[in-house]
């Protein structure tokens, strides 16, 4: 008895069935386009000039230290 239920509830819950061929974008409706694409592309591109920011000054804070390094070394008799 209980079978039914679920078998009926199997059938309504059945995903639709997926697409067969290419569609380009500018012939989808517009409600399965991308709208928010520019957001997206801006984040994308924020993130990355973050990072190479960030890689910046690792890079410029590497070249003090070893700046610093070879000033000590240079004033440390040699052993």
């Amino acid at each position: 008895m209980m079978r039914i239920p679920l078998l009926l509830a199997a059938l309504v819950l059945q995903p639709p069935p997926g697409q067969s061929e290419f569609v380009p974008v500018n012939e989808l409706p517009p409600a399965e386009r991308l709208q928010a694409a520019p957001f997206l592309i801006g984040a994308y591109a924020f993130v990355w000039i973050a990072v190479m920011f960030y890689l910046w000054t690792i890079w410029r804070r590497l070249d003090r230290v070893e700046a610093d390094i070879d000033a000590l070394a240079r004033k440390t008799p040699p052993r």
